[in-house]
């Protein structure tokens, strides 16, 4: 559909009629705009962009690619730059400014007035990974001495400029945070209480150096829709949202995905990621497991005879290890997952074991019993007998692999993640050849 509707974008261009351009962008949602900008000849890109009505002109901006947004201020005046970034949230400005080449962010915040110039580099003071990067400054705050008549006046008057209105936040008189109120409480509360009426005492809040992705796992957890953040003396610096959170969590889960495949995270979008750096990102890896892989050969050549006694041994290898690191990959990924959502803590860990080891009991018998089928089919008794054990075991050591490897890279304040698919394959290929080999020999010694 939008490739249609860029077809009449180009033909109003063409015909230059800017009126009929203005009116066909106000339809789309943001989103969408942003997209059809992005679709646009790069020598029209600036042009469009400058027809977008004021109002909606900086949520476009906040939705191109960190490369886009610095083509669009190029060819933006100092005076449309300077309303740009004015009319952009604090934390949205923050993101640009890290993104952008130092030089290029110098010469914006030269652009800002002194309070907006404070408030960034307020915001750019914290931790990269920070929630401090992450909070926005625009909220609404009131007194508890205050009563709700004079609370609402004061809603209508400040939340103009608040990023978030359905949360009205409580602070004493050196902005310590007290309460966060709902703001329907407001509304059908008598205007002559008083807001410490309306007070709980059970607010939320996070501190603005906790790791950004702490703020995902409160807001799941709790089921809000804006998060306070305060500094070591509870005082409210600002407040994260959720459209924010969606952000982190996507950004996160990008990053889980990438380490579950032994991939080095990619700094920005895959579009934006050149050659040399999808190379850097994943060799590294791969050379890695090449080193870890070291250890299955050194073990073949060490059975070498063993093998070329009982041929039939061989055509089973594939097939048990294949199962091994398919069970390995399988508890891992539960294990990362779960850590990563807070389902499971470190804490926790003998009732994990204990669980798992059941299941891989389990998985181990039955898969075991297939072995035995498979054995006796393309073997005989006793390499049904090799076979089948030698899964039940493979299966249940793989299985807890998959377990203990997230647990001590968490403990180890690494990302369990590091934990991947890969990596877990191919220790499980190691352990799962020094198995098959010892069985295969005591076997085989026992019977001659």
């Amino acid at each position: 559909m939008l490739e249609r509707d860029m077809a009449q974008i180009q033909e109003l261009i063409n015909q230059q009629q800017w009126s009929e351009l203005r009116d066909l962008f106000s339809q789309y949602p943001v989103p969408d705009i942003a997209d059809l900008l992005m679709r646009a000849q790069q020598t029209d890109r600036v042009l469009l962009f400058r027809l977008l009505p004021r109002a909606i002109s900086s949520d476009v901006f906040s939705y191109l690619e960190s490369e886009d947004q610095n083509e669009i201020l190029k060819g933006l005046t100092h005076e449309e730059t300077r309303n740009l970034l004015l009319n952009l949230r604090p934390d949205d400005r923050t993101v640009l400014f890290e993104e952008l080449p130092g030089r290029v962010t110098q010469k914006l915040l030269n652009l800002l007035t002194p309070e907006e110039l404070e408030k960034t580099r307020l915001l750019l003071g914290y931790p990269e990974e920070s929630v401090g990067r992450l909070m926005t400054p625009d909220y609404v705050a009131v007194r508890p001495e205050w009563t709700v008549g004079e609370a609402l006046d004061h809603i209508r008057k400040k939340g103009r400029d608040s990023e978030t209105l359905n949360i009205i936040y409580v602070t004493d008189t050196e902005w310590k945070l007290m309460d966060a109120v709902e703001l329907h409480r407001f509304i059908l509360a008598d205007p002559r209480q008083k807001v410490a009426e309306l007070m709980s005492h059970s607010v939320i809040s996070i501190s603005a150096f906790e790791d950004r992705e702490e703020a995902v796992h409160m807001m799941l957890r709790y089921d809000i829709l804006a998060l306070p953040v305060v500094d070591s003396e509870g005082v409210l610096l600002g407040v994260v949202t959720f459209d924010d959170v969606m952000d982190v969590a996507q950004a996160e889960a990008t990053e889980d995905f990438h380490k579950g495949a032994a991939v080095t995270p990619l700094k920005g979008s895959y579009r934006e990621t050149g050659i040399w750096e999808l190379y850097k990102s994943r060799i590294v890896w791969l050379l890695g497991l090449v080193v870890v892989n070291l250890l299955s050969l050194e073990l073949m050549a060490y059975y070498e005879e063993l093998l070329a006694s009982t041929i039939a041994l061989t055509f089973f290898i594939p097939l048990l290890l294949g199962s091994g690191g398919n069970t390995g990959s399988q508890s891992s990924t539960i294990m990362v997952r779960g850590l990563a959502t807070g389902d499971i803590e470190v804490s926790q860990w003998a009732a994990s074991l204990a669980k798992e080891l059941i299941v891989g009991l389990a998985l181990g018998l039955t898969m075991g019993l297939a072995g035995v089928v498979l054995g006796t089919w393309k073997g005989g008794l006793t390499i049904a007998l090799i076979v089948g054990l030698t899964m039940l075991l493979i299966i249940v050591v793989a299985n807890l692999i998959g377990v203990i490897l997230p647990l001590v890279l968490t403990k180890l304040d690494l990302d369990p993640a590091v934990a991947s698919n890969p990596l877990i394959t191919s220790i499980t290929d190691a352990t799962g050849l020094l198995i098959f080999f010892a069985i295969s020999r005591w076997i085989l010694v026992w019977i001659h």
